[in-house]
């Protein structure tokens, strides 16, 4: 009962920004309700194009919550509903649209269906539907979809954690808006998180997944441009690990490990979790690498942690707590290996994710003090400077990073 009540506020809060519509399907694969206008012929696309054969059989195989699309550029999220481990109901909302889609290109999108088993007055009614059809972004589906998730089993999902299965043609993936831009400040921060050895990694590459689909390569197989991307974030994560510390000898010999099992991936989640395991892999031994072998055990942990939760106020006695010492001892210990208070190290922590932050993003000043618990801007821009010699403007703007 709870969970319905949370289902139904949260399909109202959805609403309240855009016209995506609901649906519950039982365990089965049978409509149960929707809340949509045109719902006999929108179930009936869901069926005919797919979808519903799809949301089942990845319940089949992951209990992760799914974002689907398919050739004529509708896209749908789905999350799903346990009893022991029987599957008691599939959760869908859509379908939305990413971008502005003609009429032309749906109709060529319905013929890469070849068995579409659908009248013609079917296909004109459907078409004509379309256009009803809400626009949102692909972070809006998925954050919705992740939140769906959260109501039906309490569990936090990230965007890195969302399967995903686009099947979309040629022709609307020449139609389809990528701030390059954006992409490209993402997967930067991405790429430093590997420099750094960063455990921190999480947002930098949910903003990546959600700015970007992944490598644009155009072909029929849908699994195999998406072992294409995998690869080639497998290089490129690799490259940036060796210029982190990682010797080329076990950076390439892990790569071309990782870039064996994504060719034998033979799913759209077993490869997904290949790719994270893989980043996560990279992340782990380029920190082990940059770790001080002078350092104790107890104080490695405390600069983990505060790697770990920059944007909290970290204080010594609570580091202190973590490792067993007095706060005493520990800020005596901390200082003796690391050369400065624990004061000092939190706050140059904080200035070199700052870095990251203004180099690759284009959050602005105040967000990043925000984000980063560095109160004013003016506060946050003096001590930057300390730390640099630059304030963060003039940092961003190329002076400090080798634009000048």
């Amino acid at each position: 009962m709870e969970i319905e009540q949370n289902l139904m506020l949260l399909q109202e809060l959805i609403r309240c920004g855009s016209d995506i519509y609901a649906w519950v399907y039982d365990g089965e694969g049978n409509l149960l309700r929707s809340n949509c206008p045109d719902e006999a012929l929108f179930a009936t696309a869901f069926s005919a194009l797919g979808e519903k054969a799809r949301m089942l059989e990845h319940s089949r195989a992951s209990e992760t919550p799914l974002i689907l699309g398919n050739a004529i550029g509708m896209n749908w999220g789905v999350a799903y509903r346990w009893e022991a481990e029987t599957l008691a109901g599939c959760y869908v909302i859509g379908p939305v649209f990413y971008y502005d889609v003609s009429m032309r290109e749906v109709e060529q999108g319905l013929q890469s269906f070849p068995n579409l088993d659908v009248s013609v007055a079917w296909t004109a009614q459907f078409i004509s539907a379309l256009g009803r059809v809400p626009l949102a972004q692909s972070t809006i589906l998925s954050r919705c979809t992740l939140m769906m998730h959260y109501c039906l089993t309490g569990q936090r999902l990230d965007a890195s954690d969302l399967a995903m299965q686009s099947a979309a043609s040629p022709q609307t993936e020449q139609r389809r808006h990528r701030d390059r831009h954006k992409i490209w400040l993402a997967e930067q921060a991405m790429l430093q998180m590997v420099r750094n050895g960063d455990l921190n990694y999480k947002e930098a590459l949910n903003a990546s997944i959600l700015s970007s689909s992944g490598v644009p390569v155009r072909g029929k197989d849908p699994l195999r441009q998406a072992k294409t991307s995998g690869i080639v974030f497998t290089s490129i994560v690799c490259r940036a690990a060796i210029e982190g510390g990682l010797s080329p000898e076990e950076a390439y010999t892990l790569g071309d490990a990782y870039i064996q099992s994504i060719e034998a991936a033979e799913r759209y989640d077993e490869l997904s979790g290949i790719v994270m395991t893989m980043y996560d892999d990279f992340v782990r031994r380029v920190h082990r690498k940059r770790t001080n072998p002078k350092y104790s055990a107890q104080v490695q942990q405390c600069r983990d942690y505060i790697e770990m939760h920059l944007g909290e106020k970290i204080r010594a006695a609570d580091l202190a707590e973590l490792v067993g010492y007095t706060e005493y001892y520990l800020t005596h210990k901390f200082k003796q290996e690391t050369g400065c208070s624990v004061n000092q190290y939190t706050k140059y922590a904080k200035i070199e994710r700052a870095k990251v932050l203004l180099r690759t993003s284009e959050l602005s000043v105040q967000e990043i003090a925000d984000r980063l618990g560095l109160g004013s801007r003016s506060y946050f821009s003096r001590v930057f400077a300390e730390v640099t010699g630059y304030t963060p403007v003039e940092f961003r703007a190329g002076k400090g990073t080798g634009g000048e």
